[in-house]
């Protein structure tokens, strides 16, 4: 989808507009150690990089995301209502506002979109920090800049602000539930496609923690990888020979399972579908040998009783699934 104005690197990393000479090959670490780039400068700024970094996300992934967005809107064109009504040298700011209470994040992804669109420097002023708790009608961010590169950038900006606040809006919801029992919600994998690193980010910032980040750096032997190994026991052990060094998450349908699944060792056991009962009954066989994450049945209206049976983890994949936005607009104003 790249154009002429919005390149992007075919690989992924940053955009073929970015300065820094990197082979788009070349693997980013999906934490954001923004280190390991120092002689990669960006077209972000480098405070902005920097932030984005130190919140573990990946500057350079943020990057080609605000590209890709901006490209999909403008669909190799221009803004063409924008182009229109405004005068070229028009300055306006514009303050994202939420109109729900509610968690924010994704304020410096937004800041990244705009950064990609703005021809001239922007004036950012931030009134509240990714995981705040924001009240309706709280201004979250405000930017002065060209008028009509804030109006070209607001739907993209919006999206993505309004996607990630949904979510941490949602995990913090399910933290304040279980607050106090020392049981901690969990996301999946079950993430937009090309965003899974900003909405597990949304995750944290309302109070919840991340499962894996991929396929590559944990292991969760699942029903099917049971039923091809041909049972809890050799699933695990052929993981373990395979890849002695990671962490194995073993799924268990049954209590046979999860003795099964102790006994081999597993470093962490997911409950599937369990009544609290069940899961009461889990944490004693376990007896600490083990970590244990309930699956299934999971709702708020349930979501302490299962915590108080002793579980270490729910897993919530409508954490970042199912999760409504959090409604967040701009409103434009003449810049003083």
């Amino acid at each position: 989808m790249s154009t002429d104005d919005l390149p992007l690197a075919p690989y992924g990393g940053c955009g073929d507009g970015c300065g820094c000479g990197a082979d788009p090959h070349d693997e980013h670490d999906a934490h954001g150690d923004y280190e390991g780039h120092e002689e990669q400068e960006c077209g972000l700024d480098p405070a902005l990089a920097q932030l984005l970094a130190d919140a573990g996300l990946d500057p350079l992934e943020v990057e080609d995301v605000a590209y890709l967005a901006i490209q999909e809107d403008l669909d190799h064109g221009v803004d063409v209502t924008t182009v229109a009504t405004i005068p070229e040298d028009a300055v306006a700011t514009g303050d994202f506002t939420a109109r729900q209470a509610g968690v924010a994040a994704g304020l410096r992804v937004a800041e990244a979109v705009l950064s990609v669109v703005c021809t001239d420097e922007f004036e950012v002023e931030r009134h509240v920090e990714d995981g705040d708790r924001v009240e309706a009608g709280q201004k979250l961010l405000s930017v002065t800049t060209r008028t009509r590169d804030l109006l070209t950038a607001e739907r993209s900006a919006l999206n993505l602000l309004c996607r990630m606040s949904g979510i941490a809006t949602a995990a913090r919801a399910w933290a304040d539930v279980l607050e106090g029992t020392g049981t901690k919600v969990r996301d999946t994998r079950k993430t937009t496609p090309g965003l899974r690193s900003l909405e597990k980010f949304a995750v944290r910032c309302g109070g919840g923690v991340n499962h894996r980040m991929s396929l590559s750096d944990a292991a969760l032997v699942k029903d099917n990888h049971v039923i091809a190994a041909g049972g809890v026991a050799q699933a695990f052990q052929a993981v373990r020979e395979a890849f002695p060094e990671l962490p194995i998450e073993v799924e268990v349908d049954t209590l046979h399972q999860l003795r099964e699944a102790v006994d081999a060792g597993a470093d962490l056991i997911l409950l599937d579908n369990f009544t609290p009962g069940e899961c009461e009954e889990a944490v004693s066989i376990v007896h600490g040998r083990a970590l244990l994450e309930a699956s299934g049945r999971l709702a708020l209206d349930n979501a302490r009783e299962y915590a108080e049976t002793g579980v270490d983890f729910l897993a919530v994949g409508a954490l970042t699934h199912s999760s409504p936005i959090l409604d967040v607009g701009l409103d434009l104003r003449g810049a003083e």
